[in-house]
């Protein structure tokens, strides 16, 4: 079977191209993708739709059961043609790719921020303004909590990784140690 990401790619950009001709809905047709597509990772779920006693009709049905809200008329429609063409498998790829088209058109980038500690609205506010000379686009931090970091933060914007916690500063003592 071909990538996931090979599969999702002409969806994501048609839904994006039909997207251009409702810009103040974007957020909703987000937001549905974002939701379901989460929820299609969840084994039970997937199982659910799976059963083949279920008619595609059916599969639909269920699908935007899950979703809070009523669905967005082309969302909805790319749902059902998903789930006729047996391809719900790649819905959360979909979503992110979409994202990603979004992003590039508004200048945006998604940035994950891990910090071992909550980070307050004002320091916050300072980390973007920082790392905002460091990449051309707005940002749009997701701020979430690691533990594991012990102190400092991991900034992640697309596939660039700015790491400057202790877990890592600790990592790079032991591998000059251990040389």
């Amino acid at each position: 079977m071909a990538e996931l990401s090979t599969i999702a790619r002409p969806y994501a950009e048609a839904l994006f191209e039909a997207s251009q001709a409702h810009a103040p809905e974007l957020a909703q047709w987000q937001g549905a993708l974002d939701s379901v597509g989460a929820l299609i990772d969840d084994a039970a779920i997937t199982s659910l739709l799976s059963n083949p006693k279920l008619s595609d009709a059916r599969r639909f049905e269920l699908l935007a059961g899950l979703h809070a809200q009523p669905l967005p008329a082309p969302v909805a429609e790319l749902f059902m043609l998903l789930i006729a063409n047996d391809r719900l498998a790649a819905l959360p790829e979909v979503a992110t790719q979409f994202r990603k088209l979004v992003n590039v058109s508004q200048g945006v980038a998604d940035c994950i921020i891990e910090s071992a500690f909550p980070i307050s609205a004002e320091d916050l506010a300072g980390l973007v303004t920082a790392l905002a000379r460091k990449f051309p686009f707005r940002l749009n931090p997701d701020v979430r909590l690691n533990p594991q970091l012990i102190g400092g933060v991991r900034v992640t914007v697309g596939d660039r990784v700015l790491d400057n916690s202790v877990l890592a500063r600790l990592e790079a003592m032991r591998g000059q140690l251990t040389s």
